[in-house]
């Protein structure tokens, strides 16, 4: 696949996207953390519902979120904080239904929302939690939103293996009774813990039926995690930021993720607004997608960046200088990944097809 050149660029038969294009283009969405895709006027609404002592973090938390200065550790910090603000059903369930409204309101069609589920003494167990996601999805569907929703069930590789084993038999239940939970997120921070320790447990809950998204290579010289991790053949991976082989992976790792084509959900603006990576133009999607790897563009936290998926396609097309039918066929490619059933697909693409003929005039 062939990045267009500058030059290129400046030709007067080209089209080139634009603000007003992205935003009517029919959108994907695969890697939301829901807490984190809470917009800050969202959260205000919640915020009466406080005492004074807890308004201050918040604060700090949206001066830094609107300057787009948050590093790693303060995003994970910032998750922390509006963990707070949301820690009871009825707050959850407003700040779900928030969410899929504003990605809705970009015209993303099919969203996949990702949580772990938390425990929250005397207002919530994990089950509860996730009945109270999934009740507001429902909702959703009620209220006639022309969106398809699924949810992911995260295991924070912080907590112990006891939470995760609870989160995958709790995913597999409501997966026998329905087809909203489709998979399972591994995430949390890089830094912190091992998640190889979590493999039984996704490996179980692979031969369950359910999707795996793993969060691997977000940060440096993870190449031996990474490696076994990919041994269990993950469906999508979140980042992979170190996963080529001119940002330090191993050639093992690299030919992993080449050979089996596991497509890459690519985050720009949280990845150098957290300085995971110094600049668009470092970016490994110019990488991967010039060499026509399987590339998916999301948000990751469309609050807490200050961002949205029309801002995310935006950016690629300024960055990496992508026509429009480029910018089309990257949101159109993005179907054949998420996890959605055969016939969803379906509708999904003739629907994108529709809008191309809209969009591009073909």
């Amino acid at each position: 696949m062939l990045v267009v050149s500058e030059m290129e660029r400046n030709e007067h038969n080209i089209c080139w996207p634009t603000d007003a294009f992205v935003r009517k283009l029919p959108k994907l969405e695969v890697h939301a953390h829901l807490n984190g895709s809470v917009s800050l006027s969202s959260l205000n609404k919640f915020l009466h519902t406080k005492n004074s002592a807890n308004l201050e973090p918040f604060k700090e938390t949206m001066i830094l979120s609107e300057k787009g200065t948050l590093c790693l550790e303060e995003c994970f910090r910032t998750f922390k904080v509006i963990q707070q603000v949301t820690d009871t059903p009825e707050a959850l369930y407003e700040a779900t239904c928030d969410v899929i409204q504003e990605f809705a309101q970009d015209n993303v069609y099919y969203l996949e929302l990702r949580s772990t589920p938390r425990e929250v003494t005397g207002q919530m167990s994990r089950r509860s939690y996730v009945e109270t996601v999934l009740a507001a999805i429902n909702k959703s569907q009620e209220l006639g939103l022309d969106i398809v929703v699924k949810f992911l069930l995260s295991i924070d590789r912080r907590n112990p293996l006891a939470v995760a084993e609870e989160t995958v038999h709790i995913a597999k239940e409501f997966k026998l009774s329905g087809d909203t939970i489709v998979g399972i997120d591994l995430s949390g921070d890089p830094c912190v813990g091992d998640a190889c320790s979590f493999i039984p447990v996704l490996s179980y809950a692979k031969n369950a039926g359910l999707k795996l998204a793993l969060h691997l290579g977000e940060v440096p010289d993870k190449n031996a995690e990474s490696e076994k991790l990919l041994k269990l053949f993950p469906d999508r991976i979140g980042h992979g930021t170190f996963l080529h082989s001119s940002k330090g992976a191993t050639s093992d790792v690299f030919s992993m993720v080449c050979v089996n084509q596991v497509p890459l959900e690519i985050c720009l603006t949280s990845n150098v607004t957290t300085q995971t990576v110094s600049s668009y133009s470092d970016h490994h999607f110019n990488l991967w997608y010039s060499a026509g790897h399987p590339c998916i563009l999301c948000t990751d936290d469309k609050g807490v960046f200050q961002t949205s998926l029309s801002n995310e396609y935006l950016k690629a097309a300024e960055n990496y200088h992508l026509n429009q039918e480029q910018v089309w066929n990257l949101s159109y490619s993005s179907i054949d990944h998420c996890f959605a059933d055969s016939e969803v697909k379906t509708v999904l693409k003739e629907k994108w097809k529709q809008t191309k003929k809209e969009l591009l005039l073909v």
